[in-house]
């Protein structure tokens, strides 16, 4: 059974098409913004004089006219005679105007609930139905949910429930759509703030006073815009400064495996991350443009605790904003967590143009939910039950990284995902490594031998190295550096696994020689406190005190040039 559309503003000159209602197109614009943003947050702003933008005269009309508002603010309708012309029939008019404007109930509602699977909630005998349209269901007991339409077959919806559909009576629920498209509130007040993964404050925190109402999908870029990365962000770390060095605008993603400290490295960059300056050699650790977003998705309590204490420890929490969508609370509802969080750096970077880095854990959470969803469309399972859309999606966040031009602001994006299995060949990993430009990877038997951070280095990768390290960025011996730290620490695995197959005995001094060299730099360059801070100058050095152990004709990938400077020991001063 429908029930009957709320019936229209009374006003004969503007009526709405069959959709979204009413707006007001041709009154009083400037008016629409200032009445949309107070009428959204329950502080109505009208305590401007009204525009004079229908004829109304400054002594009588705008009197009437602020007279009305206040009366359709406090939820009485404005008692307004009747004039047929003049002063008074614009500010009449002029209050009507307000009035559309001010409208935000939905235009129907519906108690068709024909099933429930699921996460998912269908309706039939709908009206003009659109895709991806918000709807608020309102259950029996009054407890309000919202959802979004998913698919769209004639008069049939299929809703999708964010907060789930326990306690949702098919007879008794009703659904009620806004003709809008799901917007999150963004305020630069946002940080220092903890929301729930729907967006919603849950640090007892007053509500947030939007500064604009945006898609959570994000604004399309123009590829043309995009500004290259070229500038080395300094995490601190030098398994990644001096192997994989991330550059600001990129995604570089964490691939761990459960019960490894991927959330530990995560907090240490957030800890250190800072700009290495151009041609200076100095870093740049100025807090007030840089801000973090931090989304958990399906994480229990204790890493939620300690991301948070560790942000309140060091002093960033001012900077940081927070969405918590943890294990108990609904699956669905981390569907959309990742956007809020995107969207939310999106505003900050580029309309108040800060450099924002995000981190997304637990995207594996995230794929299993998208999955879930998928199951209950009874769509065509890909591989291991996953959508055949999962690339599509997936690319949907990681690519809304980067830096626009004309923008100051940047976003980087280091999404952590944990491998099922320690696969590197699963579907959630593998599709991410074909999207980002890079991969940290968190190794299982460094860790169970003590070493902190256990990143190996010969699977990780960062696409977008070489364009931010060199002369006049890092130092004109990190290329160099790099490439032979990597081929001589990858010979000294082979070295070590041919001794547990011949034994020592057999290899040669050579050999020996990248044995040696394994272990130290496994210990001395890989290994670090979690709250030890190298610039990329000292890891530079330690790179070059390890490769010490080998004469100089062995060094094969570093030109003459690069090695009769650095290379004499008392070199360390470069």
């Amino acid at each position: 059974m429908r029930a009957h559309p709320a019936p229209p503003p009374q006003s004969s000159s503007h009526e709405s098409g069959g959709g979204a209602p009413p707006r007001g197109r041709g009154l009083c614009r400037n008016f629409e913004a200032r009445m949309g943003g107070a009428g959204r947050t329950g502080l109505p702003a009208i305590c401007a004089p009204a525009p004079r933008c229908c004829g109304a005269s400054r002594d009588g009309g705008d009197k009437m006219a602020l007279r009305a508002m206040r009366g359709i603010v406090n939820g009485a309708a404005p008692e307004l005679p009747v004039p047929t012309g003049g002063p008074m029939a614009g500010a009449r008019e002029q209050a009507l105007a307000v009035s559309r404007n001010y409208l935000s109930q939905p235009r129907l509602t519906y108690k068709t609930v024909s099933g429930v699977n699921g996460p998912l909630v269908i309706l039939d005998h709908v009206k003009f139905p659109r895709y991806a349209e918000i709807v608020h269901l309102t259950l029996p007991d009054g407890t309000k949910r919202s959802g979004q339409v998913l698919e769209v077959s004639g008069s049939k919806a299929v809703v999708q429930v964010f907060e789930g559909t326990s306690g949702i009576d098919a007879k008794k629920t009703s659904c009620e759509f806004t003709g809008d498209i799901l917007r999150t509130p963004v305020s630069e007040d946002m940080l220092g703030r903890v929301f729930n993964g729907s967006g919603k404050p849950i640090d007892r925190g007053p509500v947030v006073l939007a500064e604009d109402f945006l898609d959570i999908m994000g604004q399309p870029i123009n590829p043309q815009c995009r500004i290259y990365p070229e500038e080395m962000i300094q995490t601190g770390i030098s398994a990644i400064d001096g192997m994989n060095s991330i550059a600001r605008g990129q995604k570089i993603p964490i691939f761990s495996a459960a019960g490894l400290p991927h959330n530990e490295i995560a907090a240490q960059i957030c800890r250190q991350a800072g700009l290495v300056k151009k041609s200076k050699d100095v870093v740049d650790y100025s807090e007030e443009n840089f801000a973090i977003v931090f989304a958990a998705m399906g994480v229990n309590m204790e890493t939620a605790r300690f991301f948070k204490s560790d942000f309140e420890e060091n002093g960033s929490m001012d900077n940081v904003c927070l969405f918590l969508n943890l294990a108990n609370d609904p699956t669905i509802e981390r569907i959309i967590t990742p956007r809020l969080a995107l969207t939310t750096a999106e505003f900050l970077a580029y309309q108040c143009e800060k450099h924002v880095l995000v981190i997304l854990t637990d995207m594996s959470s995230y794929a299993e939910a998208l999955r879930e969803v998928s199951a209950a469309r009874e769509e065509v399972p890909g591989r291991r039950g996953f959508p055949g859309y999962m690339y599509t999606d997936l690319a949907t966040i990681y690519e809304r990284a980067g830096r626009v031009e004309g923008r100051n602001g940047s976003i980087t994006q280091i999404p952590i995902l944990t491998m099922p299995n320690d696969d590197i060949t699963h579907p959630i990993p593998d599709l991410t490594g074909y999207i980002t430009e890079g991969q940290i990877y968190v190794d299982r038997q460094l860790h169970n031998r003590q070493i902190y951070p256990p990143i190996n280095v010969l699977p990780s990768l960062s696409r977008l190295m070489k364009s931010a390290i060199g002369e006049g960025m890092t130092r004109k011996d990190h290329a160099d550096v790099s490439n032979q730290l990597y081929a001589c620490y990858a010979i000294g695995k082979d070295v070590q696994a041919m001794k547990a197959v011949v034994g020592e005995e057999a290899l040669t001094s050579d050999d020996l020689l990248y044995l040696e060299f394994l272990q130290k730099f496994e210990k001395n360059f890989i290994t670090q406190g979690p709250y030890e801070n190298r610039t990329v100058y000292e890891t530079l050095d330690i790179g070059w005190q390890l490769l010490r152990i080998f004469p100089k004709e062995m060094l094969k990938r570093i030109p003459q040039s690069t090695l009769s400077e650095f290379y004499p020991r008392d070199s360390a001063k470069h």
